[in-house]
C-alpha cells in the first residue's frame, strides 16, 4: 500500500511541477514585455493543454521523472502543440518567441527530472 501512495504522489508531484513551471514560463515571458496579469489564461492556456495532451499521449504517469521518453515527449509536445495553439487561436507566434519557448521549457520540464535524477544517484551512492 506504501508503494502505491508513494507512486501516486510521485505522479501528482511530478505533474503539478510540470504545470507550475508551464505557468512560472509565462509569468515571466509576460513580465518581461511588462504585461500584466490580466492576459496570463489567454498566453498560457495553449500551453497547459498541450501539457496535458502530452501527459495523455504519453502516459506520463507511468514513469513521470523520467527524462528520456518522459521528460523530452513532454517538452516536445508542450512547445510544438502550445505553439500550434496559439497560431490556431490567432495569437501569433515569432520565431523568436518560437525559440525562447524551447529552451526555456526545455530548461524547466527537462531541469527538474535531471536534478531528481542527480539527487537519486546521490542518494544511492
Amino acid at each position: 500500500m506504501s508503494s502505491h501512495r508513494s507512486a501516486t504522489a510521485s505522479v501528482i508531484v511530478s505533474g503539478a511541477l510540470d504545470l507550475v513551471l508551464v505557468v512560472a514560463f509565462v509569468l515571466i515571458g509576460r513580465a518581461s514585455h511588462n504585461e500584466g496579469l490580466a492576459g496570463v489564461v489567454t498566453t498560457a492556456w495553449p500551453f497547459l493543454v498541450a501539457l496535458t495532451l502530452g501527459w495523455v499521449a504519453l502516459r506520463a504517469w507511468r514513469h513521470p521523472r523520467q527524462i528520456l521518453g518522459t521528460g523530452i515527449g513532454i517538452w516536445l509536445i508542450t512547445v510544438a502543440g502550445g505553439l500550434i495553439l496559439r497560431l490556431v487561436a490567432g495569437q501569433g507566434v515569432q520565431l523568436s518567441f518560437a525559440i525562447v519557448t524551447t529552451l526555456v521549457l526545455g530548461v524547466f520540464l527537462l531541469g527538474w527530472r535531471a536534478i531528481w535524477l542527480l539527487i537519486q544517484r546521490r542518494r544511492r551512492a
